[in-house]
């Protein structure tokens, strides 16, 4: 699994989702469009229901709920996280990211253009709220 780098600032989600399905953005993107989901939509990032429409597109299953992230050891080998979670008003918002695990390696897939390195590390530095568990039984990622 690559990461896959955001092309628009709310594009997180479509990065995230494309990250997954082993696709572009552009591709992710054409997809997600075509589906009616845009990355100027605020509530790409304060509604799990275009993402998981999204990646159900890919055919990749997803857990029904999200679960409260407790550590990152509990979290499952793979999983979308909310981190840079709070509250605009009544109305959440977040920052989507991938989490994968391989054996013993652990990493975070962060699609935000800025960084240095999109395949992070610094697990004490991100503060997920919740995770949505990414089942394995797909094949591209």
């Amino acid at each position: 699994m690559e990461p896959v780098i955001q092309e628009e600032l709310s594009g997180c989600g479509i990065a995230a989702s494309a990250a997954l399905a082993g696709v572009s953005y552009p591709e992710a993107k054409r997809v997600a469009n075509s589906l009616g989901i845009h990355a100027e939509d605020k509530t790409l990032w304060s509604d799990t229901r275009h993402v998981r429409t999204l990646l159900s597109a890919f055919q990749i299953p997803t857990s029904p709920a999200e679960t409260p992230f407790e550590s990152w050891e509990a979290l499952p080998d793979k999983a979308l996280l909310s981190i840079k979670w709070h509250l605009e008003g009544d109305r959440p918002f977040w920052h989507w990211v991938v989490f994968a695990r391989r054996g013993e390696h652990c990493f975070v897939l962060d699609s935000k253009q800025n960084l240095r390195s999109h395949v992070r590390r610094d697990f004490w530095r991100m503060k997920p709220k919740w995770y949505i568990e990414v089942h394995d039984d797909y094949g591209t990622a």
